[in-house]
């Protein structure tokens, strides 16, 4: 039982799989500071600075829409770079895959004097 398991991590999948989750993670985490780092302040910059710039008061409560829009920034940079950097050449990978199993799927016809030269190959073993 334990053989199995150590195979199974050992097979290279798991392994692989969790170096990208790490990454992604550290990539996350390196996003998500720059967007708090330059965007946030950027967006309430822009909403009119101060201490409550991004942000409308009701009843003295602090609503920090700019935290917001910085966390969907964050989000669309994520998902733009793990799609253009992964998603769309792996797809590009399968076409290419795909299209390599369809051409080796039909056989190739043989030409007409290759087709003539086995067919008196065969007469001369068969009179042999």
């Amino acid at each position: 039982m334990l053989k199995g398991f150590r195979e199974f991590v050992l097979r290279g999948n798991v392994i692989d799989l969790a170096i990208a989750v790490l990454i992604g993670a550290a990539f996350g985490g390196l996003v998500s500071q720059l967007t708090k780092s330059f965007i946030e302040p950027l967006i309430k910059l822009f909403a009119g600075g101060g201490v409550h710039g991004g942000a409308f008061i009701v009843n003295g409560v602090a609503f920090d829409w700019a935290a917001f829009i910085n966390a969907v920034i964050n989000f669309l940079i994520v998902v733009a770079v793990l799609y253009f950097l992964i998603v769309a050449p792996m797809n590009r990978i399968k076409e290419r895959r795909q299209r390599g199993v369809v051409a080796n799927a039909a056989p190739i016809p043989v030409p007409d004097d290759i087709a003539l030269l086995q067919e008196i190959r065969d007469l001369l073993k068969g009179k042999a």
